[in-house]
């Protein structure tokens, strides 16, 4: 019988997943500095083409090379590199224009969008419960966008940055929805690998457009990031083996007070009351997802349960 690769170990599970929460957030930092001097498409590709040797180096490590190479659907990998990319992009926009905070904010309501897609594309059924769930998390996010609306030149900048940001979480719940399917048919390994190797190549059409030529300084923060984000993308990947998903998802919220502090240390800002209520809202809203996620995972357990008893 094979080993199995999964253990119950939940302080090693929280401690990876806190780990590349931390690394996420300080990339972010890295490509909200860096965006005053480059486009986003070039800060996709260096994000990209760096974090593939540690992937492979990971799956190397794992013994999943090969599986990781091999797909039964690569229009399905296309279409999530496609996707993928379009919401790295959006961020990386975002961070160009609003602070870390709201960024980091914005992008919680990516569970709400995945849940309404899920309704809406796979036919899941949503009972009250998480109706509820979803009108507090779209209040949130209504709250949170709200003052990025105005009218005026001095707000387009703002408003654009929202937008895109908004834009980014749409995009990450196709994603969502896509992985739904895509693992089904092929190894998780190989859509960690050719996302990134789909990303890379789509980002690198960008050049078309004009990039610029780094120093050797910002060279080296640009490999940086990428490497950050391809072992934070193995830290949180690696923290599902030792601890339950419904465990380890309320962790995803530390990202702000990870991004208050950095934003505040590195960039002078802070979060406004509107960016602290709206995420309050949202992060409640996806609490009550994560706990009727939990509850239903134990009836269905149950349930067998119940069935593999009877005579």
């Amino acid at each position: 019988m094979a080993k199995s690769l999964t253990s119950h170990r939940p302080i090693l599970a929280v401690a990876l997943k806190l780990s590349a929460l931390f690394l996420f957030t300080s990339m972010s930092a890295l490509v909200k500095a860096l965006s005053e001097d480059f486009p986003p498409g070039e800060l996709v590709f260096f994000r990209s083409l760096f974090a593939i040797p540690v992937i492979v180096i990971w799956l190397v490590a794992r013994g999943e090379l090969i599986q990781g190479f091999v797909v039964r659907k690569p229009m399905g990998h296309f279409w999530r590199g496609v996707l993928g990319t379009a919401a790295m992009g959006l961020t990386f926009t975002g961070l160009s224009l609003l602070p870390l905070p709201e960024v980091t904010a914005i992008g919680y309501a990516t569970p709400i969008f995945t849940l309404i897609l899920a309704a809406v594309m796979l036919g899941e059924r949503i009972r009250m419960i998480r109706i509820g769930a979803v009108a507090i998390g779209l209040l949130g996010v209504l709250i949170m966008i709200w003052p990025r609306l105005g009218s005026s030149e001095m707000e387009l900048a703002a408003t654009i940055g929202a937008m895109c940001v908004l834009g980014a979480t749409f995009a990450r719940a196709f994603v969502q929805i896509h992985i739904r399917q895509l693992v089904q048919v092929d190894h998780p390994a190989a859509i960690v690998f050719y996302f990134s190797m789909t990303a890379t190549l789509l980002s690198g059409l960008t050049a078309f457009w004009g990039w610029t030529m780094p120093t050797w300084e910002q060279a080296a923060i640009l490999i940086a990031m990428g490497l950050i984000g391809g072992v934070a993308q193995i830290l949180v990947t690696s923290s599902y083996r030792f601890g339950q998903a419904s465990m380890l998802a309320p962790y995803d919220y530390t990202t702000m007070l990870f991004a208050i502090f950095i934003g505040y240390v590195w960039f002078d800002e802070l979060p406004t009351f509107a960016i602290l209520i709206g995420a309050a809202l949202v992060i409640v809203g996806n609490v009550v997802v994560i706990w009727r996620e939990h509850q239903l995972g134990l009836e269905r357990g149950n349930a067998r349960s119940l069935s593999d008893h009877k005579p």
